[in-house]
């Protein structure tokens, strides 16, 4: 699937949830952030997953669902790393940077900036929440 294809699926709420991976998740992460500003992008990238959520009849809970901090964070570490490697790794497709960038390829990267307590609060769910462990990196302008 072409990165176009997958934005217009997303946006559709037209991707299954067995090809809503973790994969997928970066790369329309990495598309929006490529073509707008961080604001701009996580408000698409927000929007874009609980639309998909409804669609694939996700329950809501504690510990499933779309999750505010999640979401916050992983968007702002993808925005570091293209600003940081922009110059030195340049990718010309959102699998290039997935490929290129092994840190991504882990559910569990948000493990070094938040402890389990932080991300399962009631709280994280809805808004973000600033990690526990050591801070998110600084997106480079």
């Amino acid at each position: 699937m072409t990165d176009a294809e997958l934005l217009t699926q997303f946006e559709a709420a037209g991707i299954g949830s067995e090809q809503w991976t973790h994969r997928a998740h970066v790369k329309v992460a990495y598309l929006y952030l490529r073509e707008h500003p961080f604001d701009v992008a996580l408000t698409k990238i927000r929007t874009g997953i609980k639309k998909l959520n409804a669609a694939n009849k996700v329950p809501e809970g504690p510990m499933m669902g779309y999750n505010e901090t999640t979401t916050h964070a992983y968007t702002h570490l993808i925005a570091a790393v293209m600003s940081a490697y922009r110059q030195t790794h340049p990718v010309d497709s959102a699998d290039s940077f997935y490929d290129m960038h092994p840190q991504f390829q882990t559910k569990h990267i948000l493990r070094l900036f938040y402890s389990p307590e932080r991300r399962r609060h009631p709280l994280a769910k809805t808004e973000f929440v600033e990690p526990d462990l050591a801070p998110l990196p600084t997106i480079i302008s």
